[in-house]
């Protein structure tokens, strides 16, 4: 009977190490990880995808985000539900392996989600209500002041005028800009506890009388949705479609400011939308 349960323990241990070794022929990402990958292109499109935020109901575990974006060449756009299910395996094998790279990357993970409240519209409800919509516009080209690229998402209206759609903060923190911007009309920053830096702009007004160093909660509100900006004069509006422009920013070991796209952190901040009755 001893033997039984050593030759089965046995067979288990090479089944393991098996799987293993299976794991890492599939996913040269494990190799590739290292303490700069949190400054990839990859990284920074935060590629969640559906299943994944289907599993996120109860909140977000970053040991889980981070292991299945290594294992999935930080694209979880086709993941599936068998592979959601079976990450934890895969963690211990990168933690055996490059635990300083993986830390690192789970931190970057963290200074973007960690402390997200709310989605930065609120729904709109009862009669008159005016849905928003947002597409992922990450780093398509601008022209305004000279060509450059968006380092955001725009929330689109439904035709509704400016100052009608409240914007909330995402995340607590402290006000660290907040005032007029030539492309951006008038805008607000927001430095969250963890790191990451969340920038609401095209603002039509304020929701008080924000300065910097003041502090904010997740749904602090911050002002309305408006078309200000892309005019020399402070105050110009009309030059552009009703909108909330977010952006996100971290700091990393080479830049001072790394843009994030926010289009997949938005539709994760969904599962906390508030309402507004219009």
């Amino acid at each position: 009977m001893v033997m039984l349960w050593i030759w089965l323990a046995i067979g288990l241990l090479s089944a393991y190490q098996a799987a293993l070794s299976d794991y890492f022929l599939k996913n040269e990402d494990i190799y590739q990880l290292d303490a700069y990958t949190w400054e990839s292109r990859a990284f920074r499109e935060m590629r969640l995808g559906e299943v994944f935020l289907a599993g996120c109901e109860g909140g977000l575990d970053l040991d889980c985000l981070t292991t299945l974006m290594i294992g999935q060449s930080y694209d979880l756009t086709h993941l599936t539900k068998e592979e959601l299910d079976r990450w934890s395996l895969q963690k211990a094998v990168i933690l055996a392996r490059k635990p300083i790279e993986y830390r690192k990357l789970k931190n970057a993970y963290k200074m973007v989600f960690a402390d997200i409240g709310c989605f930065p519209v609120p729904a709109s409800i009862g009669e008159g209500a005016a849905p928003v919509t947002y597409e992922d516009s990450f780093l398509e080209a601008r022209t305004y002041g000279g060509e450059h690229l968006h380092e955001g998402c725009d929330i689109l209206g439904d035709g509704a005028p400016r100052g009608t759609y409240p914007v909330l903060s995402m995340t607590g923190g402290t006000v660290e800009e907040v005032g007029w911007s030539e492309k951006d009309g008038w805008r607000i920053g927001v430095r969250a506890p963890s790191g990451a830096y969340f920038y609401y702009a095209h603002l039509y007004g304020y929701g008080e009388e924000w300065e910097v160093g003041d502090l904010v909660v997740p749904g602090s509100h911050l002002g309305y949705m408006g078309d200000s900006g892309y005019g020399v004069q402070e105050g110009t509006v009309g030059n552009l479609e009703i909108r909330l422009h977010v952006g996100i920013f971290i700091s990393t070991d080479h830049y001072e400011s790394l843009s994030i796209d926010p289009y997949w952190v938005l539709r994760y901040s969904e599962r906390s939308l508030r309402e507004v009755d219009r």
